[in-house]
Parts: structure tokens; C-alpha cells; sequence
């Protein structure tokens, strides 16, 4: 049950507005930089919000690489993108393409602010896991 969970709050993007509302552009985007950290995709799904009371719906994209997990979340009414990655097994080098799937979406949306901690599950070598901002 090792692995490194990383996860970050994006507010304020300042992105195009389809990419925090269509679910296959910003999905197409993760698959990239899924690919681009050698990981092997297993399974992903693509969702868009219907519109709200408030605006827009926002949309979910999942994506299953083996031995990991990513999911972009986003409020478009409020620009916003909640991002958590999980790596298993971290001790066997998984962690840092699980760390690097974070930089793709931080250029894409372009937050003016967020906050980006981790979590070590079952800690087997020191990783930094303090809190810290963009």
C-alpha cells in the first residue's frame, strides 16, 4: 500500500474557458502528459457537466495508468481545477512521473494561485510532503 499522493487546488485559471468545460480537450491534454512520463495508460473516462443555475458545468477527466491514478476536476463558474495523482508503489520509482504529471496542467491552465501538497501513504523513504503554494 506504499505510494505518493500529490494533489493540487488551481484558482483563478486563466486558460481558454473550454479548458475547464470540454472534457475530451482537457482529457486529450492529460493523455499527453500521461504519455510524456512514459506511464501506460490502462483505462480513462471523460465527463461533461451539464450547465447549472450558476453557468456552466465543469467536467471530470479520469485517467488510469497502470500503477496510478489521475483526475481533473474543474468549477468553471469559479476557474478553478482541483488535481489528485496517486502513484503506487512510489519506492519503485513511480513517484516522480506521478509528480511530473503535475507541471503539464499548471502551464495549460495557467492558475494565478493554488496550493499543491502531497501525501505519503505507508512511508518508505523520506518526500517531502509540506504544504506548499505555486
Amino acid at each position: 500500500m506504499q505510494g505518493l499522493h500529490p494533489t493540487a487546488d488551481f484558482h483563478h485559471c486563466r486558460c481558454a474557458p473550454e479548458w475547464l468545460l470540454d472534457a475530451r480537450q482537457l482529457g486529450s491534454a492529460c493523455l499527453q502528459a500521461v504519455r510524456a512520463c512514459g506511464l501506460n495508460l490502462v483505462q480513462r473516462l471523460f465527463y461533461t457537466f451539464p450547465s447549472a443555475p450558476l453557468g456552466a458545468g465543469g467536467m471530470t477527466a479520469a485517467i488510469l495508468p497502470a500503477k496510478s491514478s489521475v483526475c481533473m476536476h474543474t468549477w468553471s463558474e469559479q476557474s478553478a481545477v482541483t488535481l489528485p495523482v496517486h502513484a503506487c508503489n512510489a519506492g519503485a520509482g513511480h513517484a516522480a512521473p506521478a509528480c511530473a504529471l503535475m507541471g503539464a496542467p499548471l502551464s495549460l491552465l495557467n492558475p494565478v494561485d493554488g496550493t499543491r501538497p502531497a501525501l505519503q501513504r505507508s512511508e518508505v523513504a523520506p518526500v517531502a510532503t509540506e504544504r506548499t503554494t505555486l
